[in-house]
């Protein structure tokens, strides 16, 4: 199956729609346009967004070892960057900042591996211990 996002005026995709891979075939040949144009008469509508997504790419890899399309499967409220031609996401926190290779918002500083549970805080702007794990 493939899947498109529907992106509005402001690059940000509201619905993500999955289609048979038999209807983006041209002379054998998936092809994304064909998607598009696959949507566009199913519902009846012109001049929308359409961009296509990969269920299986994340951080600008491919899960399964094919080929990663578009940094990220796009999710409601993410954002489509025409110049990257990648999906971000909302950014979680204010002072995280976006990983230009993955396209992932990252926190200004790695979590702790020390085995104890750790909740962002963004008034510290650093991890500390999860209080419900205290």
């Amino acid at each position: 199956m493939a899947h498109f996002a529907k992106i509005n005026d402001d690059n940000i995709v509201v619905a993500v729609h999955v289609v048979h891979n038999n209807e983006l075939l041209v002379d054998g040949t998936e092809s994304e346009q064909q998607g598009i144009n696959f949507l566009n008469a199913t519902y009846r509508v012109d001049n929308v967004n359409w961009k296509q997504t990969s269920y299986n790419t994340r951080r600008g890899i491919h899960e399964l070892g094919g080929t990663p399309l578009r940094k990220n499967y796009a999710g409601l409220g993410y954002t489509y960057d025409s110049d990257r031609d990648a999906f971000i996401p909302p950014q979680r926190y204010a002072s995280w900042i976006l990983n230009e290779s993955t396209c992932i918002w990252d926190p200004p500083s790695a979590k702790p591996d020390d085995g104890k549970k750790y909740v962002w805080s963004e008034d510290d702007t650093d991890w500390i211990l999860d209080p419900t794990f205290q």
